[in-house]
């Protein structure tokens, strides 16, 4: 039998949904028997590969580096699953929205309310630019998957990833499932 190729990505949003799917404990072990991890901020690994079974894209689109991941992801992987609030609908990372862009956000963090060196930084190829409006996961690219909560549940992750490890579609339905927050 071929072990399923996982990923997991963190774009925009603040790790909680990687700190529940390790609250998998000992699941964990179990999975790692079926699943080859060959992407994911847990492990080094630089570069998205190609042909990956399943991924959980953690957080919202945010700046140009997400952006082109995020196609990168969705050309090179079967199932997409939007994981978390700030994937399935931007949530705490698009509170930033309305201030009505990149500019004035820089603006108000690095200048406005900066007590000392107010200047905005700029560096090139190692912070990515912000984009003028954060995004969910499904404004880009065609999601297969929503797994909402802030963060899912570790029951609630285990019970996406178990049927999709027997080649079956979770079934997402329920407040146990589909609940936000």
């Amino acid at each position: 039998m071929t072990r399923l190729k996982l990923a997991t990505v963190w774009l925009g949003g603040c790790s909680g949904c990687h700190m529940s799917f390790l609250d998998l404990d000992e699941w964990l072990i179990d999975l790692a028997a079926q699943v080859d991890v060959v992407y994911s901020p847990i492990a080094d690994i630089k570069e998205y590969p190609e042909g990956v079974d399943v991924v959980l894209v953690e957080g919202a689109i945010a700046n140009e580096e997400h952006l082109e991941l995020i196609y990168k992801i969705r050309e090179r992987t079967k199932t997409v699953i939007s994981f978390g609030d700030c994937a399935v609908t931007g949530n705490v990372t698009a509170l930033r929205n309305p201030l009505g862009g990149a500019e004035p956000v820089l603006q108000l963090a690095y200048i406005q309310s900066a007590d000392i060196n107010q200047q905005i930084p700029h560096a090139p190829g190692i912070i990515p630019p912000l984009l003028d409006k954060v995004v969910p996961v499904h404004q880009v690219i065609p999601v297969d998957i929503y797994l909402p909560g802030c963060p899912p549940s570790a029951p609630r992750i285990r019970a996406t990833l178990e049927p999709l490890l027997k080649g079956e579609q979770p079934q997402m339905e329920g407040r146990e499932m589909i609940k936000f927050g």
